[in-house]
């Protein structure tokens, strides 16, 4: 039984956001940086999850799907990142 086209893309899309959840791991043990195992779970499953979408929609070329589910999932870091708050110092006027 053939495996449907849709279902195809969302597979490479999915397995696009695990490799990048992986490379992001090799990442942090390559600089010793204490690894949050939750938090890694949870980013590596919405990684998952956005390249099986992003996946779908990008399904001209298997070769695409597996890019736009990596690269999905870099566009959710940088979602991520320009939300992150930081503090901000404010002097007192003399």
């Amino acid at each position: 039984m053939p495996l449907d086209p849709t279902i195809f893309a969302g597979l490479l899309g999915g397995l696009g956001g695990l490799t990048r959840g992986v490379v992001g791991l090799l990442k942090a043990l390559s600089l010793r940086r204490r690894i949050l195992w939750p938090y890694y779970l949870i980013t590596v499953i919405i990684a998952a999850i956005i390249g099986i979408f992003v996946g779908i929609v990008f399904d001209f070329d298997p070769r695409l799907s597996l890019l736009a589910g990596y690269a999905g999932t870099d566009i959710l870091e940088g979602i991520y990142k320009s939300f992150k708050v930081e503090k901000v110092y404010v002097r007192k006027g003399k």
